[in-house]
């Protein structure tokens, strides 16, 4: 059980995330400065220096706490036969996460240069990676694979390209969801034809 300080210093930690993502978003992460992030946050510099010394560990920080659900995913889909139904369940899950961390991935979206430069952009290339792994079979004709490993960048893409439709959040996650599950039934009906 938390105690209560450290439930304090959770919820901190926390906050101070929130604030400098909002800020990565509005000015850009390079014009975004620590200075800036405390005076949002009401604090002093040496109260935001307690938790990170740096922009780039609270970028990495929040990184990792998307990196360890989506961790736990390939390690789920690594125990599991290689079917259709466990590759659509696997971009239902990944879909889950995404959704719970919209705010990061259109950072990550928007701010591709940066990204690249930090270890936040290793991190996510070689989930990504390992992602399309899974759902592609290696095996299969070429187009079978690129419709599988798009299935997963589809739904990359649909959270950027919806954020300027009109509708309902939960109707857009379904639409872009029904279109990577269509991705990779039709990814596996090509290789069940050949």
């Amino acid at each position: 059980m938390a105690t209560p300080h450290h439930t304090r210093r959770g919820d901190t930690r926390r906050r101070i995330q929130e604030v400098a993502l909002a800020l990565f978003a509005e000015q850009g992460y390079e014009k975004t400065s620590l200075r800036e992030i405390a005076e949002r946050l009401e604090v002093t510099k040496a109260a935001l220096y307690y938790h990170f010394k740096t922009k780039e560990d609270i970028l990495s920080s929040i990184a990792e706490d998307l990196a360890r659900p989506i961790r736990d995913l390939i390690a789920w889909g690594e125990a599991q036969p290689r079917t259709l139904e466990t590759k659509q369940e696997l971009l239902r899950r990944y879909s889950e996460i995404l959704w719970q961390s919209t705010d990061l991935f259109r950072f990550i979206q928007e701010n591709q240069a940066t990204v690249r430069e930090l270890t936040i952009g290793e991190t996510f290339r070689c989930a990504t990676a390992a992602l399309g792994d899974l759902l592609k079979d290696p095996d299969a004709p070429i187009a079978a694979q690129v419709r599988s490993v798009t299935a997963l960048f589809s739904m990359h893409a649909g959270m950027f390209v919806t954020r300027n439709v009109e509708g309902d959040p939960e109707e857009k996650r379904a639409a872009i969801l029904e279109v990577a599950l269509d991705l990779v039934a039709q990814a596996e009906t090509n290789v069940a034809v050949d």
